[in-house]
């Protein structure tokens, strides 16, 4: 079941219960423009759909894994640490601010600072989530065979 974050009171009971993606980490993400190009080579060139998903795993239970959805995506500033250095999350950003909703994988930012955030941040129109708990481990979710 898809809960959506659409007011103040959404996003708190959200990153109370995540609390605050403590101890999480991005494990996918999967990205769909809407832009195609069919089978005789025409192309329809709208970004029509611009929905991210993320699979986020988390080392707590109920839930361990989460699904998040990001519908008409403005931007996705990923910035994946390399493998000399560990990728958890210690603590997340989400705010709703006018039509967008942010969320950053660093805690305690601001208004001012989301939009100048050097990290990994998503900005989008609407967002919404779902346990996922089926999602845990290396396995891939996002595979088309």
């Amino acid at each position: 079941m898809w809960n959506d974050i659409a007011n103040e009171n959404d996003l708190k009971n959200f990153m109370d219960a995540m609390y605050g993606f403590h101890d999480s980490c991005i494990k996918e993400i999967k990205y769909i423009s809407g832009a195609y190009v069919n089978e005789k080579l025409s192309m329809s060139p709208v970004n029509s759909q611009r929905i991210l998903s993320v699979i986020i795993q988390r080392q707590f239970e109920d839930p361990s894994a989460i699904e998040m959805q990001f519908a008409g995506l403005k931007y996705l500033n990923l910035f994946p640490n390399d493998e000399n250095y560990t990728c958890e999350i210690l603590d997340a950003t989400m705010i709703i601010k006018e039509d967008r909703i942010y969320w950053c994988d660093c805690g305690g930012l601001s208004e001012k600072d989301i939009e100048s955030y050097t990290g990994t941040t998503i900005c989008a129109s609407k967002a919404r989530w779902r346990a996922a708990d089926e999602y845990l481990g290396a396995k891939e979710i996002y595979v088309t065979i």
